[in-house]
């Protein structure tokens, strides 16, 4: 992960979760896989009624945003160090309202990382999908040659049981991402 601060000047959190969190997900949990800073951990857990399991492998990553949990007063927040991507996401069949996936599907197997997050997803769920733009050179993110197009994070949400998937646009909040929405 880059500095912090570096890392906050590429999106607006707020704007983002405006249109991707939909309204119908706020009384349920959310997962988030891979929370990094937790940029996203805190705006959406301020959003929902339930819980915020912000998962990461990072060990200090998990820190900072438990951390930043606490000082915030954002009581809402589980935060766990987890290496979803080996071992799952450790939650129950159907707990979730909501997932979110930012900047992860240029991994390995990200068909089984977005069937995980369909696990998991409860009747009505929703998922939300935020990659690094794959058509243009960006000042971060991975090398151009690995990054997943928008039509591939959609057939790839297909393959892991999404049916409706619709993009979201992010250009005035994240000029350097795109976005999309899944439900199931």
């Amino acid at each position: 992960m880059p500095d912090e601060a570096y890392w906050a000047t590429f999106f607006d959190p707020e704007a983002m979760l405006d249109r991707l969190l939909p309204d119908d997900g706020r009384a349920g949990d959310v997962v988030e896989f891979g929370c990094g800073y937790g940029s996203f951990t805190l705006p959406a857990a301020r959003r929902v009624s339930g819980i915020v399991t912000a998962l990461d492998i990072e060990p200090q990553m998990v820190v900072i945003v438990a951390r930043k949990a606490e000082a915030g007063r954002v009581g809402n927040i589980r935060v766990a160090m987890r290496d979803f991507v080996a071992a799952g996401s450790g939650l129950a069949d159907a707990s979730q309202s909501h997932a979110m996936i930012y900047n992860l599907l240029h991994l390995e197997e990200p068909v089984a990382l977005l069937r995980e997050a369909r696990r998991v997803l409860g009747e009505g769920g929703s998922l939300s999908v935020v990659h690094w733009r794959s058509d243009i050179a960006t000042p971060r993110g991975p090398s151009l040659a690995i990054r997943p197009s928008p039509e591939q994070c959609r057939t790839w949400m297909a393959q892991a049981g999404f049916e409706r998937i619709a993009d979201v646009d992010l250009q005035d909040c994240s000029p350097y991402h795109f976005g999309l929405l899944g439900r199931m």
